[in-house]
């Protein structure tokens, strides 16, 4: 008996060396097919390694901590398989079992969201409590206070799941909720954009299971899940933060040193060297440590961990958070390893700048770029020149001058030129970090119209904010907690679910069935997914434009104008050709296009020529 609990007591201790392992697994027959694996554990490096079955070790890597040690294993041409890493020092010696998965049948060409699809964005705490059992945990420090504006609410994967009908009733095919991974920080955990372990979902959200569960319930009624992706950095409750592999995992001056948000530090020629690297290496906020995308293990650690996520939890796409903040050459090798193991999938980078060539600078193949012999390999980037445009009040501005109302609109569509793929481009009047819409219209119902047709109709992916379709607001003067309100019905107990027509008020309804009849409409209609745009020179504050390919052709009319105004069609004869007549797709009015034609003061009309 004794030498059987002497034996025990060896294997916990042998085995307790290692306590962590990533990857936790990997798969065969992937590009990516030389595998960094990281071993965690007390004085782990003092160990010789070994791996079973003819795997090859390409190289094992030391730091000055000891706790850890990278093995880079070739899985080439490998089966799927359990392998057994031995670890010995002396006559001492542990083994640790690591598996190599099947792959997904064509995993390699999934197709990722583009402008055929309308992503909808969910605050993920804010949408609903599918179950309170998650609400809080013993092991993760913020509890659930749904009185507290900022702090945690209760919002999870299971409530997500549970609303997907009412999120394809809207014509939404893709859904995007902010991050889910572990954020154990003591207060405002719940946007989780500072995470403290990336190979976990929060166990407040759910389960890895549960993640993978949804994009199975997504995949199964054809829609997509969009990861929301940090590489910039990580939470400072990261479980790394008390034992850094290196110190230059972060960038440290040593320690915390702030960015100074200057992103065109990045491209400027004229700029300081110290500016551009305070920019990029300095911490996005004090408690979120900006992770150094120069030292090799980081971007290697980074581009395993996504390969991980789309091949785990059947991605369709990243939205990656803070994109140009990140080290600019660490940022595009990143981009690149995943779309060289996965050429149709689509990641769609935050580069927040107010001009068009700035943004077009971070797009795959830009010209902008290519003058300094850049190339970010990024598919698509977001258009915050319009949704400046939008939330900025342009549907306030009545008068049509020559730098006010729709002329805006028009002047913005100009700089299209600069994009390399202006139909791979995120279209959005307001975020999850911008003023409500519905707060900046103070909830006119006329121009959430405009809006939503404006990004619905025109070049771009279309991404609509979780719960303005029901006439949400929110102002984001008074923290970041109004513009992530609980969606009305996500809880037991809400006095109000609009989550169902008999629900939601009269109000609710009206924003909600023109959402999703504007949305629904647009999901058939490959001449606004990808066909070409004649637009016109605003006049008296109202703005035409056409979508048009072979054989369809649609004319979009935004009347900014207070008044009623009237105009002539022969001046868009060139994009009218022969065809004689409209049908608007709201009130299905016809009009005779020989005929002028009359708008309603702050109002659209969306005309299929026939």
């Amino acid at each position: 008996m004794k030498k059987l609990l002497f034996f025990l007591l060896i294997s916990v201790s042998a085995f307790a060396q290692i306590d962590k392992v990533e990857p936790p697994f990997w798969w065969n027959d992937m590009t990516h097919s030389d595998v960094q694996i990281m071993f965690y554990g007390k004085n782990i490096a003092q160990n010789e390694v070994t791996v079973s079955n003819g795997i090859v070790i390409k190289g094992i890597q030391k730091t000055e901590n000891p706790n850890y040690v990278f093995v880079t294993i070739d899985t080439k041409n490998s089966p799927a398989q359990d392998l057994v890493f031995t670890f010995k020092n002396g006559k001492k010696s542990f083994t640790h079992k690591y598996t190599l998965k099947s792959r997904k049948e064509n995993s390699r060409f999934r197709k990722g969201f583009d402008s055929s699809d309308v992503i909808y964005l969910i605050m993920s705490d804010r949408f609903a409590n599918g179950n309170p059992n998650n609400d809080n945990n013993d092991k993760l420090t913020e509890k659930a206070n749904r009185s507290n504006k900022d702090g945690r609410h209760g919002g999870d994967i299971e409530g997500i799941i549970k609303n997907l009908d009412y999120i394809q009733s809207l014509g939404a095919t893709a859904v995007w909720p902010t991050p889910l991974c572990e954020d154990n920080d003591e207060r405002g955990s719940y946007h989780t954009y500072g995470q403290s372990d990336v190979y976990k979902i929060d166990a407040r959200f759910g389960s890895n299971e549960d993640y993978v569960r949804l994009s199975t319930e997504l995949h199964q009624r054809g829609m997509k899940n969009i990861m929301d992706y940090v590489t910039n950095h990580w939470g400072y409750k990261h479980w790394m933060m008390n034992d850094l592999p290196t110190y230059d995992w972060l960038h440290q001056f040593p320690g915390y040193g702030q960015t100074n948000y200057k992103m065109t530090t990045q491209f400027d020629p004229n700029a300081s060297a110290i500016d551009a690297k305070n920019c990029m290496d300095g911490w996005f906020v004090k408690s979120m440590p900006d992770l150094n995308q120069n030292n090799p293990l980081v971007l290697n650690y980074l581009i395993q961990n996504a390969i991980w996520w789309i091949e785990y939890a059947d991605l369709d796409g990243f939205r990656v958070d803070t994109y140009s903040y990140a080290d600019k050459n660490g940022i595009a090798n990143w981009t690149k390893a995943i779309t060289d193991e996965y050429p149709n999938f689509n990641i769609v980078g935050e580069a927040w700048l107010y001009n068009h060539a700035q943004i077009a600078y971070w797009q795959k193949d830009s010209k902008v770029a290519a003058i300094q012999s850049y190339n970010s390999h990024l598919p698509s980037v977001m258009d915050f020149m319009l949704q400046g445009i939008i939330t900025g009040g342009v549907f306030n501005e009545n008068k049509g001058n020559w730098n006010e109302g729709v002329v805006k609109l028009y002047d913005s569509f100009t700089n299209d030129f600069l994009y390399p793929d202006v139909n791979n481009i995120l279209l959005f009047a307001e975020n999850h970090d911008t003023n409500r819409l519905n707060e900046v219209y103070k909830n006119d119902f006329k121009k959430y119209q405009m809006a939503m047709t404006l990004i619905a109709t025109v070049r771009g992916i279309p991404q609509i904010y979780y719960g303005s379709e029901i006439g949400m607001a929110g102002d984001k003067g008074k923290g970041d907690g109004d513009i992530r309100r609980d969606f009305p019905g996500g809880w037991n107990g809400d006095t109000n679910n609009a989550f169902t027509e008999a629900g939601r008020t009269e109000e609710q309804n009206k924003f909600y069935d023109f959402t999703a009849k504007l949305f629904n409409w647009r999901k058939n209609k490959t001449v606004i997914h990808n066909g070409k745009t004649t637009h016109y020179i605003p006049e008296n504050n109202v703005y035409v434009y056409f979508r048009y390919n072979e054989t369809e052709n649609v004319m979009v009319v935004v009347n900014n104008n207070e008044e009623k105004q009237t105009f002539k069609t022969n001046r868009f004869l060139e994009n009218i050709k022969n065809h004689q007549s409209g049908k608007d797709i709201f009130t299905e009015t016809t009009f005779d296009l020989k005929n002028d034609i009359t708008i309603d003061g702050k109002s659209v009309l969306v005309l299929e020529l026939k």
